[in-house]
This record gives structure tokens, sequence and C-alpha cells, in this order.
């Protein structure tokens, strides 16, 4: 999983790793930091990572390459610290979502309550997608080797206004801690495509720290949508994660003093 990644290149810190304390150099702002003989530089990067995705980060700091690294490293960190909250959260989402389509279709096989209308064509083609990469591995369709097989994408759909008539009546029950006033499809449906868009963007491993503050706002809001599902959850998340304190700690190694 990317955490396992991210913890085993960043959180472990190996014997040999020497940076810098020169002038121009050190730890925030360094231009070459060295582990045994190598140097890990603009063009270490650019080699490894390809030019097209570090731009961003020299293209920002022109006259401090160090700081693009390190800026680079940062969203690394960033990414890998959300992980629990956007993994915990995918996975109620989905139960919950399950559970309310097994009780409006009286049946353990949810999934064929979309047999119903031809809207639901697209839905369908995501879930005989599932079950082909379930039969490729020799393994039964179970309904729940479907669910776990299904994405995050597909769950968030569920929930877009052209299946609004459809299926809303029955998914808002998923959440039943949301306050009356709220209890509208476009209320959960639009920040869960938030949180979809930064989950595939930290997924394929694109730029997320360039903004702190809005995605401590998404991260915040995440916990909200959570509670509205089970209200004892958004604590336990945080018990688990250490988002909060990596966010201090890139302020502090990007200089971005509130």
């Amino acid at each position: 999983m990317p955490s396992g990644l991210f913890c085993c290149i960043f959180a472990i810190k190996k014997p040999g790793f020497i940076t810098s304390t020169k002038s121009g150099r050190g730890t925030t702002g360094t231009a070459v930091q060295k582990y045994k003989n190598m140097e890990y530089d603009r063009l270490f990067f650019e080699k490894k990572f390809s030019p097209e995705r570090m731009y961003k980060y020299f293209a920002l700091h022109q006259t401090n390459p160090g700081l693009a690294v390190e800026h680079y490293r940062c969203n690394l960190l960033l990414s890998e610290s959300l992980y629990p909250c956007l993994s915990v959260f995918e996975i109620t989402l989905r139960n919950a979502l399950v559970a309310e389509l097994i009780r409006a279709n009286n049946d353990e096989q949810w999934y064929q309550i979309f047999d119903e209308s031809p809207l639901f064509q697209t839905i369908k083609l995501h879930i005989e997608d599932a079950k082909q990469k379930i039969a490729i591995r020799n393994e039964i369709a179970t309904p729940s080797k479907i669910t776990a097989e299904l994405t995050f994408g597909f769950w968030v759909s569920l929930l877009n206004s052209e299946y609004e008539s459809l299926l809303w009546h029955d998914l808002r029950r998923a959440f039943p801690l949301l306050p009356k006033p709220l209890r509208k499809r476009k209320i959960v449906s639009s920040p869960l495509n938030r949180f979809r868009r930064l989950r595939n963007r930290i997924y394929h491993n694109e730029p997320i720290c360039w903004n702190l503050s809005k995605v401590e706002a998404i991260h915040d809001e995440i916990l909200t949508v959570t509670s509205w599902m089970d209200k004892d959850l958004p604590s336990w998340i945080r018990d688990q994660e250490r988002f909060g304190d990596v966010c201090q700690d890139i302020r502090k190694r990007m200089g971005w003093c509130r």
C-alpha cells in the first residue's frame, strides 16, 4: 500500500544519511543531499521521476533547488498522512451504501437492483468488470468480493444526479446522522466528489502540497461526512493518524508560517 512505501522511504532514518550544514545547504533548502556516495540533486530527481513531474516544484523554487526537493518530499509525506482518513472513509461509505442496497433489494446480491432500469447501464458495466477481474483470479464472485473489487469512484457515482430519483430515497439512510436540513443528495455528493479527486491525486502521485489550508479543510470535511455515518469514527481516525503533526512539520520545513 502507498503508506508502506512512504514509510519505507521517509519515516526510517537510515545510518549514513548526511545533510550538509554549510551555507546554502541544510535540511530546508538543501541543494544536495548525500546518502553514502550518492547525491540527490535536481538531475537525480528529474531522471528518476521525469522533468515533467518535477517541473512545478523547480519552477516555484527557481533559486533554491534544494527547497524544491524538500517540497516534493513534503508532498509525499502529506499524501501518506492522509491514507488512514481516506481508507477508513472509503470502507465506511462502501459498507453503509451496500447495507442500504441490501435492505432495498431484500437480497445479499445487492447489485441485482441495477437490473431494473436501463439508466443503470454504466453501473452494470462496472459490476461486470469487477466480476471479470474476480474470475481471472479463479475466484468465486461472491457479493463480498464484488463489493471489495469496486472502486471508490463507483460508490461516489451512486449519488450522482442522474440516479437521484432511483437511488437517493434508499441511499440517504446510509447517513443517519446527517442533520435534517442537510438531507439532500447534492449536500452529500458534492464533498464526496472532492474526496474522490483528492484521493485520485494522491494515488497517482500528483501534487497536493500546494495549498495546505485547502487540504486541511478537505480532511476536516472527510471527518464531518464520516460523522454523518458514525458518530464515533472521526475521533478514532484522529487517534490513528498523524495528519496534524505532518502539516505542522511541513509548515516549518517550507517556512509557511500562518
